[in-house]
């Protein structure tokens, strides 16, 4: 393999892994900036070590054992945690490789699920604020970077980068194990994590920034998170309700972009190519939940939405009233001016283009809408949609000029060159 092809590999494989590789190492030397120091130091030990040696067969472990070689080192130098120092350092030297990878793998799984989702419990403890639960994890566990997490909060991004200072500080500060809690602690931190697990999902359904039109891979750890979380709360309707929506979502990926990775509208999706696998997963999960009585719940609303679009064979056979009728609802289970925005999008498409300007005309002044692409793209959809091309275009330039994706810019641009004014 050339060098160039095995830095690529390095990077890939860093990419999946790195959350894992924090998780771990947080909770072995509790603290969170020194985790990911530290998963940056096995990228870079890996970078030098690979292209002479080739990729390793378990790459993920390599990389932690490399990272945890090197938290004992430091922890040698700098005389910290000497008890902790002590214990790591008779596993690792008195082991063999193969026993330390073999430590490594069982560390991932604990009796409670999963290493990353005493990550994500640990980063959405009550003591840090809402706001900086999502971002920190969003940073942690998503691998994105302050501004894109600035872009997916319509927010700045140095007011993101101080929420995750200051939350990794409230961390380290109050002692928080990196565990998944047990009984009323876990259903109190729950809503936030069921919340971040969701901000991760729609991360990779709809890139706020880059080239990429679709991240599968987050989508991906998202759908194993909550999978993960309705093991572990069989009872809780909301979970499934969140389970209901993702897979349902995902089943939509393969369709989401064209072959040179253009984004394809709902309306133009080659339907064949949905996966009906996770759309019957999703219709079971959202069932589970209505039977537990979450039917009026916010995620298990958004999944019955997202399932009358699985349900219809064609774009035309999209049951528009009823999906109208469920955003109705859900505007007063999670009141929020994005979903007054998804609201008049849906009565548009059931009732008129001018039903949906009157509703989105009201949302102008929307503080948090400001600079938020799909309030202008949605406009001049509808603008479109009524024959009011004139003014349609230059809401199409607006929303362009907002967007931090490359692939929504150049859909939004031939919008309004589709215009022709």
């Amino acid at each position: 393999m050339a060098a160039d092809e095995t830095n690529r590999a390095i990077e890939a494989v860093f990419r999946i892994e790195r959350a894992r590789l924090i998780a771990g190492l947080a909770r072995l030397v509790r603290d969170v900036d020194r985790a990911e120091e530290l998963a940056q130091d096995a990228l870079i030990t890996a970078l030098a070590e690979w292209p002479k040696r080739g990729v390793p067969d378990r790459p993920g472990a390599w990389l932690m054992t490399a990272a945890r070689r090197r938290a004992l080192d430091l922890m040698r130098r700098d005389r910290m945690r000497a008890r902790k120092h002590a214990e790591i350092a008779h596993t690792l030297e008195e082991s063999d490789r193969s026993a330390a990878v073999a430590e490594i793998e069982a560390a991932m799984d604990d009796d409670l699920g999963d290493e990353l989702l005493g990550l994500i419990f640990a980063a959405c403890h009550p003591v840090i604020s809402a706001e900086a639960r999502a971002a920190l994890t969003l940073r942690l566990v998503g691998g994105l970077t302050t501004g894109e997490i600035a872009r997916a909060f319509l927010s700045s991004e140095p007011t993101i980068a101080q929420r995750i200072v200051r939350a990794k500080k409230t961390i380290g500060n109050a002692g928080i194990a990196f565990a998944v809690p047990r009984g009323g602690e876990r259903a109190e931190r729950l809503a936030s994590v069921l919340e971040v697990i969701y901000l991760i999902f729609n991360e990779g359904y709809a890139v706020t920034a880059g080239e990429d039109a679709i991240r599968p891979s987050l989508c991906m750890e998202a759908q194993r998170l909550g999978r993960i979380l309705a093991g572990l709360m069989p009872e809780d309707a909301e979970v499934f309700g969140l389970v209901a929506l993702m897979e349902i979502q995902a089943s939509r990926l393969a369709a989401r972009a064209a072959p040179d990775g253009a984004i394809v509208p709902l309306g133009e999706q080659n339907r064949a190519r949905w996966d009906q696998l996770l759309i019957r997963r999703g219709l079971a999960a959202l069932a589970r939940a209505e039977a537990l009585g979450g039917a009026g719940g916010a995620y298990a609303l958004q999944a019955a939405l997202a399932a009358c679009h699985a349900r219809a064979r064609r774009f035309e056979d999209t049951d528009w009233p009823r999906i109208a009728g469920l955003y109705d609802r859900l505007r007063e289970a999670m009141p929020s001016p994005v979903v007054e925005l998804n609201r008049a999008v849906a009565h548009s498409m059931a009732f008129g283009p001018e039903a949906g300007l009157a509703l989105v005309d009201a949302l102008a002044e929307a503080a948090l809408l400001r600079n938020y692409a799909p309030l202008p793209a949605a406009r001049g959809d509808f603008l479109f949609r009524a024959g009011r091309l004139a003014e349609a275009r230059p809401q199409f330039e607006r929303a362009a000029s907002l967007t931090g994706n490359e692939r929504e810019r150049a859909f939004l641009l031939a919008r309004a060159a589709a215009c022709g004014v």
